[in-house]
């Protein structure tokens, strides 16, 4: 068969364009790339462990096999073959482990299954190194169901908790025995309820004394903590109630009491703290020396914390330290170097004769060394700036994280430890951005994570104090290089001064292609409370390189309240005005933006995740006239229904100053709503109840204001679980966002 040469031309030309475009498409992201494939997948050092001192250490690879690294010669040896760990000759994952203090044992965590946020329960196995020996720990109890297994100082017992009782387990032997026999539900021994751990951080709730004569514990009593209910309705042709116990804000707090087990007699004595159980927390507890405890507690408005020694020779209960606030009293957390949860547990300093607290009583928050015996303190890093969190220790050196003159970056400093010295810092200037460390015991050596707007995560291991790489870790070129292959944003810093003359620090990812010509859509990505920023000199995702590709300017701000570097005034001032002045702060900031002649006020979106969807709610319903979508994301919608320790820490006591509670809600506002509005809740959120947002709901029905909602069955707060849910999430944001906001 013949055609006309017209033909082939018109062939030709086609295959250019199809060419040409598919050729655009490659350096294209879709969704399906980014929460569907491991495509863009980034390189992450395994968890490690410091052994001898910091002269080593020893990290997982393969999945099933522990590897011993030399800090100064870099030399691999097999620490733990993965031939070894094997049950009915299967191997098995290691998903943590830990070493008995002489080094002679490793204690290995697998099969784990989740306690709220993480798999902090499952089975436990010991390998001894000098006899390859494995056994399993509790093998008469069901699988996976031991937690926080730990060795004795002397090597001859491991203690664990089981089914909210404590035991300890003698290694030779296998022999267990029971130490704690009143734990349930209710009464929970060695670990800890819902609250403690999502408001406190606290999961493991014991520990051995140095001497292994004594056990150290925490008993919760939940017994008269509320039950609230989430819903299962999809498992069963009949649904399922899911009962959690949740303190509601206003109610009273789980009691709480620390007991020491006498190894000996087995008997439990209970150390009894002023104060009482009840309108009390305890979020702090640790051995100093065999005969010596120091213990944390907080008064229920959690604006003083008191820190307490007691002797177990002879029950001697000593205060030593006492801090006040207005506001509130920070533990070790929120870091302010990153999110998440840290270790409330104070550093020891002078063999164990000092510790080291971070206090904010004079207008920024820096390091004091209190004496025990004494409570005297000394300031060690003076000056006008905030220190983010403790880095680690040498003989003569504090380390920490502060970046003084940028509260956008993070960076390592060291001070001497007798408050006489000079701020030195070490992070070389080559690593702009945010950095952090984990440092060796003996100050030596670190492993260096940085990353920023420009440089995707790296590790590597560096000698200090002249933080010299030793080696590079994890380099992510081929993270890079996919990354290289794509359009990519400029992402610019800039800072924003509102009409009440507060400044705002603000991260803008401009569109791909960007003419100052042409007039762009704006989405404001928010949080806004006291627990995170956004605002931060770190890697941008693939979702907002996605939304820039499409055309969207992204824009990331850090209002009063957030835990940023700008003094302890810019945090505290949000204290009973949660909703009030972030939203204030957030929507002022939005208006002085927008006068850029290249972004479009009338095509402004805003979206936001738990505090940040509370945010997008309050800035849809008081600033209408700056936002006219929002996507609102597993959010509190009525702060009356959120947990007790969070809420009464920032907002004081509802029987007390109701109206800020209303106030700072965005259900009081929802009248005002004029724009477009997305509603996502997972409904077994057990952390921001999906019941906040049908509270919601009934409101915006009430005043007819119309909304789309899409609930996901028996998801939780991170909306995660189930096949194919990141993807229809995401996509779902995505579709609402151009339909509603959209590009030219």
């Amino acid at each position: 068969m013949h055609f006309p040469r017209q033909f082939y031309c018109i062939v030709f030309l086609f295959v250019l364009v199809a060419g040409s475009a598919f050729a655009q498409q490659e350096d294209l992201l879709s969704l399906e790339q980014i929460y569907a494939s491991s495509e863009f997948a980034q390189e992450r050092l395994q968890p490690i462990q410091w052994i001898e001192n910091g002269e080593a250490y020893v990290t997982v690879e393969n999945g099933n096999e522990l590897t011993r690294w030399d800090s100064q010669s870099l030399e691999k040896s097999i620490f733990v073959p993965g031939s070894a760990l094997q049950s009915n000759g299967k191997p098995f994952r290691i998903e943590s482990f830990s070493l008995s203090d002489d080094g002679s044992k490793v204690l290995i965590f697998t099969n784990s299954s989740r306690v709220w946020r993480s798999n902090t329960k499952g089975d436990y196995w010991v390998y001894d190194l000098a006899s390859k020996e494995l056994k399993q720990l509790g093998k008469e109890f069901e699988p996976s169901s031991l937690m926080f297994a730990k060795f004795s100082d002397d090597n001859k017992y491991v203690a664990y908790v089981q089914k909210f009782n404590l035991y300890k387990e003698n290694f030779s032997t296998g022999e267990i025995t029971q130490l704690t026999k009143d734990g349930t539900d209710k009464v929970i021994n060695g670990t800890f309820d819902w609250a403690y751990e999502e408001e406190f951080g606290k999961r493991d709730g014991f520990a051995w004394s140095p001497n292994a004569m004594h056990i150290a514990f925490w008993q919760i009593d939940a017994s008269k903590i509320g039950t609230f209910y989430m819903i299962n309705n999809t498992d069963s042709v009949y649904s399922k109630p899911i009962p959690l116990q949740y303190p509601k804000v206003g109610e009273e707090p789980a009691g709480a009491k620390i007991g020491l087990i006498d190894m000996a007699s087995q008997k439990t004595k209970w150390i009894l703290i002023p104060g009482g159980e009840k309108e009390n927390y305890l979020p702090g507890m640790q051995w100093i020396n065999p005969d010596l405890l120091l213990i944390q507690q907080m008064n229920r408005k959690q604006n003083q914390l008191t820190i307490w020694t007691y002797k177990p020779s002879n029950a001697e209960l000593k205060k030593i330290y006492v801090e006040t606030e207005k506001t509130w009293v920070d533990l070790a957390y929120p870091d302010l170097s990153r999110y998440g949860w840290s270790d409330n547990s104070l550093t020891l300093v002078d063999d164990g004769k000092a510790f080291l607290r971070m206090t904010e009583n004079d207008g920024w928050r820096h390091i004091y060394k209190v004496e025990i015996a004494t409570g005297m303190k000394t300031l060690i890093t003076p000056g006008e700036f905030d220190v983010a969190s403790f880095g680690g220790l040498s003989n003569k050196e504090v380390f920490f994280i502060a970046s003084p003159n940028n509260a956008t970056q993070r960076y390592l400093y060291a001070i001497d430890l007798e408050g006489k010295g000079k701020l030195r810092r070490v992070t070389p200037e080559a690593f702009d951005g945010v950095n952090t460390y984990d440092i060796a015991p003996n100050g030596q050596v670190a492993i260096h994570n940085h990353q920023s707007t420009s440089e995707p995560l790296t590790t590597r291991l560096v000698s200090l104090p002249a933080h010299e790489t030793v080696k590079n870790l994890v380099e992510n070129e081929a993270y890079k290089a996919k990354l290289a292959s794509l359009k990519t944003p400029d992402i610019k810093f800039t800072t924003v001064t509102t009409s009440e003359g507060v400044t705002l620090d603000a991260r803008v990812i401009y569109p791909v292609d960007f003419d100052e010509s042409k007039k762009y859509p704006v989405l404001f990505h928010v949080y806004g409370e006291p627990w995170s920023t956004v605002a931060t000199d770190t890697q941008v995702g693939l979702y907002n390189i996605m939304l820039a590709q499409k055309g969207y300017f992204i824009i990331d701000m850090d209002n009063r309240g957030t835990p940023t570097l700008k003094g302890s005034e810019w945090r505290k001032s949000i204290y009973r005005k949660i909703g009030v002045i972030n939203t204030l702060d957030q929507g002022q900031a939005a208006k002085e933006l927008l006068k850029l002649p290249y972004l479009d006020e009338s095509r402004v979106a805003v979206w936001g995740w738990s505090g940040g969807g509370s945010m997008t709610l309050n800035l849809m319903f008081k600033f209408p006239e700056v936002y006219q979508t929002g996507m609102s994301v597993a959010a509190v919608s009525n702060q009356l229904i959120y947990d007790n320790i969070y809420q009464e820490r920032y907002m004081g006591l509802p029987q007390e100053n109701m109206e800020d509670f209303v106030n700072g809600s965005p259900i009081t506002y929802a009248k005002n709503l004029e724009g477009n509005l997305l509603i996502v809740h997972g409904t077994g959120d057990d952390n921001v109840h999906y019941q906040g947002a049908e509270m919601l709901i009934n409101e915006l029905i009430k005043h007819n204001k119309q909304f789309q909602m899409m609930p996901y069955p028996n998801r939780s707060h991170g909306i995660y679980e189930g096949v194919g849910t990141s993807l229809h999430l995401y996509t779902l944001l995505t579709n609402y966002l151009i339909e509603h906001t959209p590009v030219n």
